[in-house]
């Protein structure tokens, strides 16, 4: 169902105001000391002096001069931050206050002004099982606003994931080294697993990839509560469980334990940073602690 377009500028409205004060006073600096500029870009050519790394000598232009000369480079400040959005239906769960959903987009929000108060650009691409919406990256505050629009309103084609997509997309559509903020469940079938690998080690080699996860607690147990119909946000398909059997309960358990190792070995072996979220947690403190680590 279509949203109410006075609901949805309501929303960002509120939306705006709480996380854009989060942004000017808690991770503005820290955004900057955390993923400043990594990159050299050119800036000058001047005469060689001695000391100066031979490695650095413009032979074009020693040549013409008949005087050594080297490039001169300076670390690029400007960065480019890229959001990788997960809008398949599982985003849409939550057992606490607040959905997976409503998380995402704080965070999204949060990371969005903190970039354009350093004066970068930001980018984002939604994706399901596939990439449903690329938005370039571009500088300010209307762009940003934009972006939280696109981020409460957004109603997706597709309601199952698919993460190797948006990272090959991502590869693709920036050639030059950025910094990615991938928000999702990472509710990614195993089926993916090899390209997903593959694709987050060329991406990784390219640009700075961060994985922010955000699950429910409800996703990692189930409560005694008898017997209940069940239903899988990205398939639709219905079961009938008897949540009162400790077997079952177990396996649940089990199966996320499984599902949450295979994800985050695979993260961590992509040397990929990752926080994790709960909706029933504070996200705030979270994000401090992940650029406290870089």
């Amino acid at each position: 169902m279509q949203q109410n377009e006075n609901d949805i500028l309501k929303r960002v409205r509120k939306i705006e105001i709480k996380t854009r004060g989060l942004s000017n006073e808690i991770f503005a600096g820290k955004y900057h000391t955390a993923f400043r500029g990594r990159g050299m870009s050119f800036a000058e050519v001047r005469e060689y002096r001695p000391g100066d790394d031979v490695r650095d000598i413009d032979w074009n232009v020693t040549a013409r001069s008949r005087k050594p000369h080297i490039k001169v480079y300076e670390e690029e400040r400007e960065l480019t931050m890229m959001l990788v959005v997960d809008v398949s239906g599982s985003r849409l769960f939550g057992s606490e206050e607040r959905t997976k959903k409503n998380i995402i987009t704080e965070i999204a929000a949060v990371l969005a002004f903190s970039a354009a108060q350093n004066n970068d650009k930001v980018g984002c691409i939604f994706f399901s099982d596939k990439v449903e919406k690329f938005i370039p990256p571009k500088k300010g505050k209307s762009h940003v606003l934009m972006i939280i629009r696109e981020l409460i309103g957004f109603e997706p084609e597709s309601q199952r994931t698919r993460l190797s997509e948006p990272i090959r997309f991502l590869t693709s559509v920036n050639k030059k080294r950025c910094t990615t903020f991938v928000l999702s469940d990472f509710m990614d079938p195993a089926s993916d697993r090899e390209e997903l690998n593959d694709a987050l080690k060329i991406a990784g080699g390219k640009h700075d990839i961060v994985a922010i996860r955000v699950t429910d607690p409800r996703e990692a147990e189930l409560p005694d509560v008898g017997i209940i119909e069940l239903q899988d946000a990205e398939t639709g398909r219905k079961e009938w469980v008897d949540t009162s059997s400790a077997r079952i309960r177990e396996h649940y358990a089990e199966a996320w334990r499984n599902h949450s190792e295979a994800i985050l070995s695979m993260l961590k072996h992509n040397r990929i940073d990752t926080a994790s979220i709960s909706t029933g947690s504070d996200y705030v403190a979270e994000l401090i602690k992940l650029f406290k680590q870089r």
